[in-house]
């Protein structure tokens, strides 16, 4: 692998790993949002908000287009769903693993 793709993944990968950007990325998986939509997910201040919409764009992980006086975000990565379905698998037999364990236990 080129250091070109991997640095790019590594750039990704760290735009993703706050909860509330992983969160708005998952969420714009169904589809476009405005900014004003985007906002009233979370408990914080429009600009923090904003703030993390700059990472995930300047990573290259969702795209904005304008509409007056609305900026609409839309997800550039459609793989992410594909990565995100995975993971939840993962982190749920991973789950059941567990809990299985626990109840051998008993």
């Amino acid at each position: 692998m080129s250091d070109y793709l991997l640095e790019r993944k590594v750039t990704i990968f760290k735009a993703l790993a706050h909860p509330v950007r992983l969160a708005i990325a998952e969420r714009l998986m169904e589809g476009e949002r405005c900014v004003c939509e985007i906002a009233q997910w979370f408990p914080c201040d429009r600009t923090t908000i904003s703030k993390h919409l700059a990472v995930l764009r300047n990573a290259g992980v969702i795209t904005d287009r304008k509409e007056g006086l609305n900026v609409h975000y839309s997800l550039a990565l459609t793989c992410l769903g594909r990565l995100s379905t995975c993971l939840d698998g993962a982190i749920r037999k991973e789950a059941l693993e567990s809990l299985r364990q626990i109840d051998d236990r008993d």
